[in-house]
């Protein structure tokens, strides 16, 4: 029997079913339904649906077809009309529950006897058949450490030992050699860890820590803290839910009985038949494991979100590298006690891993998913099913989705809503610093604004100088600021020693500048690597830096001149101009 494609919706007093059967028999099909048990035939198409609410027949339920789309139309009667029916788009929810057909560590029914587990295996004999080739029986899960557990709710363990034991097999038998290394390597590409079913929790853990720190480079850090255009463009960007989020909270302040307001997306047709595909399973999980399941999903979520805000909803071949690199649940099978060590942990992958490496991008993933539990188990579902299709979709990926994420798709549908909202509101209320990841990241940014800053007066320092400022040429090691003070200095001093010699008093003791800084127009110049370049003095007629006259007596201006080089040369580098004469240097000094 197929399952076909339906659909349900409702009014007041009015539950609607639509059920697509193309190519069926519609002049022989059945309708039965009474309380929450609904089931539809028409050959070859079986649907069996548990509802949310009750149904009863009393003569006004109605049924029609259309010939052209292969749809029929069922009108089923509340029996409290009024009522609303929750979770009418949780499809596989709907579907009616089949016998246990998993691993143990996966479904358990309480009361279940061994016969009625015989008799689930006779009724998928096939199936069960498959599970039994695996060489499971070589690594008892008694041989295994309980601390060593992985998968949704810990439920799993062995599975990696399991498949080390297939790929040494086909190598011994010959059957595919060269893939088993292959598979080896695909495997330590979807996860972090090395030997998780021998692997504590607690050393998971001192592991990633060590990773991360080993990985965390802080020039890709402060690259992208100074130059972020292109972290400002992905901050900007709103994801699909940001409208929804609006509109609902919106619609939050104008109702008051805010309790009966349920979010409900769209599926694609995508998206329904794989709902379609989903097994229905019971998940028997005691208080710590129901915990770990809600706080690796906010962990997943976080990734989800920063993967879709880098990329601007436009998925490539990194989304699947993205999510369960940034998922320390999926790549370290990761276990949680508290909200705050997820973020702590996700920030420092964020800022460790990808190509974006920005607080910023933290936080808005952190909002964003805020956003998605408040939002309800609708839109999470709607996440988690885009989640499924971008690791079914990248071949080392997949096995992600059956230890983790088809189990989350399944469950998030039988979830309370109340404890989503409380589950949003415990993240809310969670706080993140830079100083908590642990990386250093404010003194790195410190110490790169001081370097910077330092920087820029360096090159302020470095450019030519004229006019009323005649600073003294600093060395190339010497300090900008040092550089700056002591020409500002020098600058005060020769205008003050410029009075002198021009009041024409000849017991002056201070002759060393000022020849030079008494006309403004004398200068300076630096070349390239901040050295002088070439000293002109106003009152020479070719130029070559005669000295201008003094006051003094004509035959003291030789002994003058003599002790200005000597002094001079202790001051500053004078470098023989380009082109120049030797006979020029010794007019100088």
């Amino acid at each position: 029997m197929l399952t076909p494609a339906f659909d349900l919706s409702q009014d007041p007093d009015f539950l609607t079913v639509a059920i697509r059967v193309p190519y069926a028999r519609v002049s022989e099909f059945d309708v039965y339904f009474e309380g929450v048990d609904f089931k539809f035939y028409a050959k070859p198409y079986f649907l069996r649906l548990t509802l949310p609410g009750r149904i009863v027949e009393n003569g006004s339920e109605q049924g029609s077809y259309d010939a052209d789309k292969g749809i029929f139309t069922i009108r089923l009667p509340k029996e409290t009309p009024g009522q609303h029916f929750e979770g009418l788009n949780m499809l596989t929810a709907l579907l009616a529950p089949r016998k246990s057909r998993t691993a143990k560590p996966l479904v358990e029914e309480i009361g279940a006897s061994e016969v009625s587990e015989e008799g689930a295996e006779d009724d998928s004999e096939d199936f069960d058949w498959e599970i039994e080739q695996s060489p499971y029986e070589e690594v008892p899960e008694s041989a295994l450490n309980p601390e060593c557990r992985y998968g949704f709710g810990n439920l799993r363990s062995g599975v990696f030992q399991r498949l080390q034991n297939i790929s040494f097999k086909e190598k011994s038998l010959g059957s595919a050699g060269t893939m088993s290394g292959d598979h080896q390597d695909e495997l330590s590409d979807v996860i972090d860890i090395k030997d998780p079913d021998f692997t504590p929790a607690a050393e998971r853990r001192q592991k990633r820590l060590a990773a991360e720190l080993a990985k965390f480079d802080p020039n890709h850090y402060l690259a992208d803290f100074f130059e972020d255009e292109a972290v400002k463009q992905v901050l900007e960007y709103n994801p699909w839910w940001t409208d929804l989020y609006s509109k609902t909270m919106a619609s939050l302040e104008k109702s008051q009985e805010q309790e009966n307001l349920t979010v409900l997306v769209p599926f694609s047709e995508e998206e329904k038949y794989q709902l379609r595909k989903f097994v229905n399973k019971s998940y028997l999980l005691d208080k710590r494991a129901h915990r770990q399941v809600y706080y690796s999903l906010i962990d997943i979520l976080l990734a989800y979100c920063y993967e879709i805000r880098v990329t601007e909803g436009e998925k490539n071949v990194e989304s699947a590298w993205n999510i369960r690199k940034l998922s320390p649940t999926l790549c370290w099978f990761e276990t949680w006690t508290n909200v705050h060590e997820i973020l702590v942990s996700f920030g420092r992958r964020v800022l460790c891993y990808p190509l974006y490496r920005h607080f910023k991008l933290v936080m808005k993933a952190y909002r964003d998913t805020i956003k998605i539990l408040q939002l309800g188990k609708s839109v999470v579902l709607k996440c988690l099913l885009d989640i499924h299709k971008i690791f079914r979709e990248n071949d080392p990926a997949y096995i992600l989705n059956d230890l983790y994420i088809s189990d989350y798709c399944v469950w998030i549908q039988k979830a309370k809503s109340k404890k989503l909202a409380a589950l949003a509101e415990a993240l809310k209320k969670a706080s993140l610093t830079k100083a908590q990841l642990g990386l250093e990241l404010e003194e790195l940014e410190a110490a790169a604004l001081l370097v910077q800053e330092e920087e820029a007066a360096s090159k302020a320092g470095a450019r030519p100088v004229s006019g009323q400022q005649t600073p003294s040429c600093s060395s190339e090691t010497s300090d900008s600021g040092e550089s700056e003070s002591s020409a500002s200095s020098e600058t005060e001093d020769s205008d003050s020693e410029q009075e002198e010699p021009r009041g024409g008093e000849p017991g002056a003791e201070h002759p060393l500048l000022g020849p030079f800084v008494e006309d403004s127009s004398a200068a300076l110049l630096l070349d390239n690597g901040g050295m002088c370049r070439s000293v002109v003095f106003p009152g020479s007629d070719d130029g070559q830096g005669q000295p201008l006259a003094s006051p003094r007596a004509p035959g003291a201006s030789g002994p003058l001149i003599q002790e200005l080089g000597e002094q001079l040369e202790t001051l500053v580098h004078i470098s023989e101009p380009e082109n120049s004469a030797a006979g020029q240097e010794g007019s100088v000094l």
